[in-house]
């Protein structure tokens, strides 16, 4: 029966009128006009009965729409010419705020600057003045070990009036997962009324630090102040070659390409991560893979890691026939 239904009621009226189109409905109009009359009185009394089926079963509607049909809305809108670039990109960044994890936005370990709490009171002071941040982590013996957090303000306050303790001007230190999502870890940082949290890894190290700005910036783009160093991550040598800094993001560094990739595909979330794992090892120099239409070079580099790299088109190659 299956193959009778799909011959002679998908395959062969389809093929028909695919050919004959005019003539196959003047065709089947009538046929299919006696039918519906035929049928009218059991449709009518089928509607009747799902009718009286909603009235005993009442079911709230759902009016919901899903995360990509939003996203798409937000498309086309802008590609119409609703809404400019600039807050398409604002609005869909507020509709995946909630996909993002605190690890993806941290500052790692290797970038932290913080000081001993058995520093000198007035070599702190250095430390503020060859670094631009107006907060630093405390720790004891190690960075693993974070036990504080103090600001610019009350350190120079303090050390005006003479105050030398450094334990009485330092505040507690907000500890999370990595895996927190940065919609609710702001409202952590505005309920315990601070700006900066402490990742910690599976084994109870740090793994990096969160402040308020990194969460604002993802939702508004960077942000720079003027004692800022602006980093330009993506340069355009020419219509082909580029030099990416390994310390973007690589979703970021996807969409900058316009790479038809996603960073759900990978483990990790900057471009140096991905390198690693594209070679399956720490980058040197010289090393270099293919990657869809990209030839990628690592150009600089440490022991530890890679910092830039030279991204060139390489151009498709055409059939022999």
């Amino acid at each position: 029966m299956t193959i009778v239904v799909l011959i002679f009621g998908e395959v062969s009226p389809k093929c028909l009128a695919k050919e004959n189109p005019e003539s196959f409905a003047r065709f089947s109009a009538p046929i299919l006009k006696f039918l519906m009359f035929i049928l009218t009185p059991i449709n009518f009394v089928f509607m009747q009965w799902r009718k009286l089926l909603s009235l005993i079963f009442k079911k709230k509607p759902e009016n919901r729409m899903t995360q990509e049909e939003l996203i798409t809305i937000v498309d086309e809108a802008q590609s119409e010419g609703g809404i400019d670039e600039e807050n398409g990109e604002l609005i869909r960044s507020a509709i995946e705020f909630d996909d993002v994890d605190a690890r993806e936005i941290l500052t790692p370990r290797v970038d932290l600057v913080g000081v001993d709490k058995e520093t000198p009171f007035e070599e702190i002071a250095k430390v503020f003045e060859q670094n631009p941040f107006s907060r630093l982590p405390v720790y004891e013996e190690s960075i693993d070990n974070i036990i504080g957090v103090v600001h610019e303000k009350d350190y120079f306050c303090a050390l005006q009036q003479g105050n030398r303790s450094l334990e009485s001007i330092q505040t507690k230190p907000l500890y999370i997962s990595g895996t927190v999502k940065v919609s609710d870890l702001l409202r952590m940082l505005q309920h315990y009324k601070v700006h900066m949290a402490v990742v910690v890894d599976e084994f109870g190290g740090t793994e990096g630090v969160v402040t308020m700005e990194d969460i604002i910036e993802e939702l508004v783009g960077d942000i720079w102040d003027e004692h800022d160093v602006v980093v330009n991550y993506f340069q355009k040598i020419n219509d082909t070659t580029y030099k990416i800094d390994c310390r973007a993001a690589l979703d970021e560094m996807f969409d900058f390409l316009d790479v038809k990739a996603s960073d759900d595909d990978y483990d990790c979330v900057t471009v140096n991560g991905w390198v690693m794992e594209k070679l399956e090892k720490i980058p040197a120099v010289g090393d270099s893979f293919d990657f869809e239409d990209l030839h990628i070079t690592v150009t600089k580099g440490t022991a530890h890691h890679a910092t830039e790299l030279t991204v060139k088109r390489i151009a498709p190659k055409t059939e022999q026939l």
